[in-house]
C-alpha cells in the first residue's frame, strides 16, 4: 500500500533558494507543497510557483500584524489540510508561533538549523533545535542510544564558497529592506537585531577590506606558532543561540565575560585568541574592541584578534576552547580538545564538555571522553544529520537529495 501523501508547508528559510529548490524535489517526489512568505526577502528567496499533483501554486503573502499571525496560521493550517511544517531555525517569533498553532493542530514540524557537525552537514530535527532539541542530554542515555549504531562512513569533502553565502544573504535582506519601504509587507519586523542598512554597509566594508584582513590573518597566525593559546569563537549577536540560549543578551556581552576571566585566572604563559565569525559584518568589526580590552584589562600582546584564518586548523592547536554554544565546539571535541560552553547546546554533556567554572577552566581544562563522544556523534548522524551544504549549488544538490529521504521517510 503507498504511503499516503502529505502537504508540506514551509515558511523562512536560509538566505537563498534552498527551500524553493527543496519544495520542487518534494513535489516532483509526489508530495504537496504550500508557502507563505512573510517579507520581501522569502519573496526574492521563492522565485516561482511550484507544480505538485493538486495543481500549480503560489507562495501566499502575509502583510499582517504580528498580533493576527497566529490566528492565521491556524486557520491555514486548517483550511490546507497542512501535514508538515519546514522551519529553518524555531525561535524567530513567528516560527514559534506556527510551530505551536501545528502541535495544536497536530501537524509534525521540521527544524532545519546550522549543522551540528561541520562542515558538511545540517541539521535536521523534528520538533526544535539546539536548545529545543529532544535529543538525550545524560550520557548514560547517549550510550545506550548509540549501541549498535554506525559511525558516519568516510566521504569527500563538500565543495563551499563563503561569497555565495554573503551574495545570497544580500539578496535576501536587500529585498526585506525593499519590501518594506514598498509597504508590501509594511508590518513585518526582522527577527534580526539592528538596521538592515548599517549590516548592508558593514558588507561594503567586508569586501573591500578583505585583501588586507587576509593579509593581517597570515601575519597573526605566525604569531601563533610556538605558543600556548585559548581560542574563543565568535557568534552572530543576531543568533538565537545567544539571544535564547545563553545567559547572554548579546556576543558583545559574552566577550566582556570571557576577557574578565581569562584575564583575571588564566595562566600568564597562554594567550586568547578571538575569532571573528565568516558572517559578521559588523560595520568596524572587533579589532578596535579587542585592543581596548586588552589596554584595560593589561593583557597586551596576549589577547590576539582574528578576522581570518582555518577553523579547524586553529582548534587542534589550541590548548582548550570557550564557547557561548556554537557549533564550531565539536571542531575541537574532535581532537580530544578541551571546551568549555557557556550556554545551552546539544554537546554540552558531562563529559563531553568541561563542567568546571570558567575560572578554574583556564587553569584545568578537562578534554572530552572519546567513547562519549564517539557515541553522541553516532546519535547525531542516525537522528538528526542531513549530509550536504548551502555554500555551492553542488552541495544543495547533496543537502536536497538528503533532506528529502529524511522528511518523507
Amino acid at each position: 500500500m503507498p504511503a499516503p501523501v502529505r502537504r508540506f508547508l514551509f515558511l523562512q528559510g536560509p538566505p537563498g533558494t534552498f527551500f524553493f529548490q527543496l519544495a520542487q524535489t518534494l513535489a516532483q517526489k509526489g508530495q504537496e507543497v504550500r508557502r507563505i512568505n512573510l517579507n520581501g526577502g522569502d519573496e526574492h528567496d521563492w522565485p516561482g510557483p511550484v507544480a505538485d499533483r493538486s495543481g500549480t501554486h503560489r507562495a501566499s503573502p502575509y502583510r499582517g500584524t504580528q498580533e493576527g499571525w497566529p490566528l492565521f496560521i491556524d486557520r491555514y493550517l486548517r483550511r490546507s489540510g497542512i501535514t508538515d511544517l519546514v522551519l529553518f531555525g524555531d525561535c524567530r517569533s513567528m516560527h514559534m508561533t506556527a510551530h505551536q498553532m501545528a502541535r495544536l493542530n497536530g501537524v509534525r514540524v521540521h527544524v532545519f538549523e546550522e549543522g551540528y557537525i561541520r562542515p558538511n552537514w545540517l541539521t535536521l530535527e523534528r520538533e526544535g533545535v539546539n536548545g529545543h532539541s529532544p535529543l538525550p542530554h545524560r550520557p548514560q542515555d547517549i550510550l545506550a542510544a548509540a549501541r549498535g549504531l554506525p559511525g558516519p562512513a568516510p566521504m569527500p569533502p563538500i565543495g563551499a564558497s563563503l561569497g555565495r553565502r554573503a551574495r545570497d544573504t544580500w539578496g535576501y535582506f536587500g529585498h526585506m529592506l525593499l519590501g518594506a519601504v514598498t509597504l508590501r509587507y509594511p508590518f513585518y519586523r526582522s527577527h534580526r537585531p539592528g538596521s538592515i542598512v548599517m549590516e548592508g554597509l558593514g558588507w561594503i566594508a567586508k569586501y573591500l577590506m578583505r585583501g588586507r584582513q587576509a593579509a593581517k590573518a597570515e601575519v597573526t597566525l605566525e604569531r601563533l606558532e610556538g605558543r600556548s593559546y585559548f581560542l574563543f569563537p565568535l557568534q552572530l549577536s543576531s543568533d538565537y543561540q545567544i539571544r535564547v540560549h545563553s545567559p547572554f543578551s548579546s556576543m558583545r556581552q559574552a566577550a566582556d565575560y570571557v576577557l574578565a576571566s581569562f584575564a583575571a585566572h588564566a595562566p600568564h604563559e597562554t594567550s586568547l585568541v578571538i575569532k571573528e565569525h565568516p558572517l559578521d559584518a559588523t560595520l568596524g568589526g572587533w579589532g578596535a574592541y579587542v585592543r581596548d580590552r586588552a589596554r584595560a584589562l593589561g593583557l597586551g600582546d596576549r589577547l590576539i584578534h582574528l578576522a581570518g584564518g582555518d577553523l579547524n586548523t586553529l582548534a587542534q592547536g589550541a590548548r582548550a576552547m570557550v564557547v557561548v554554544n556554537s557549533t564550531s565546539a565539536t571542531f575541537a571535541l574532535a581532537g580530544g580538545i578541551p571546551v568549555k560552553a557557556l550556554g545551552r547546546a546539544v554537546y554540552a554533556i558531562p563529559g563531553i564538555t568541561d563542567e568546571q567554572p570558567l575560572a578554574q577552566f583556564w587553569a584545568a581544562p578537562m578534554p572530552p571522553d572519546e567513547a562519549l563522544y564517539d557515541a553522541f556523534c553516532r546519535v547525531l548522524h542516525r537522528h538528526c544529520l542531513v549530509r550536504g551544504g548551502l555554500a555551492s549549488e553542488s552541495a544543495t544538490r547533496i543537502l536536497i537529495a538528503n533532506a528529502v529521504e529524511r522528511l518523507v521517510g
